[in-house]
């Protein structure tokens, strides 16, 4: 397969695949238009890969953290208004904001072990290769995402 084709076929899955890692939409078009323009620049060697989507994806998560830390040192995040309005909204979408604000608690390399685990449905060595490290370090990193997840459910709930 060719990166023309995988992007025409498979642009909106990855798409929705960086949207999960950095949970902003413009953030994760930046990211897949970032990721897509350093490929088409070495296009022979990543066509050459034995996977392409994988290796794409691969791509992806490691810009992220790149992102993640280039961030962390120049950026200050502040906290949303007190007075903002927020829309009447379904249980599903409350539930999908309640898993987004307890994932973006993560660091972003738990948060990749567990999109890529729970959302596309990888095996731990798919995984630890996408991630460029061991099986163990994959099931370590998902769980003390999830002992994390555990402890920030159990202080909302007490």
């Amino acid at each position: 397969m060719e990166l023309d084709e995988l992007v025409a076929a498979r642009g909106a899955a990855l798409l929705r695949f960086a949207y999960l890692l950095c949970g902003d939409a413009h953030l994760a078009e930046d990211l897949v238009q970032t990721v897509l323009a350093r490929a088409y620049t070495k296009r022979s060697r990543v066509e050459a890969a034995d996977r392409l989507e994988p290796y794409v994806k691969r791509m992806i998560v490691n810009e992220h953290l790149t992102w993640r830390r280039r961030r962390s040192s120049g950026e200050v995040a502040v906290a949303e208004p007190a007075d903002a309005v927020r829309p009447d909204a379904s249980e599903s979408v409350v539930d999908r904001d309640e898993v987004w604000r307890l994932l973006a608690t993560l660091p972003p390399r738990q948060r990749a072990v567990l999109v890529l685990r729970y959302y596309e449905d990888l095996p731990d060595a798919a995984i630890a290769d996408a991630l460029g490290c061991a099986d163990s370090a994959v099931r370590a990193y998902a769980s003390r995402a999830m002992a994390t997840l555990r402890i920030d459910e159990e202080a909302r709930r007490g």
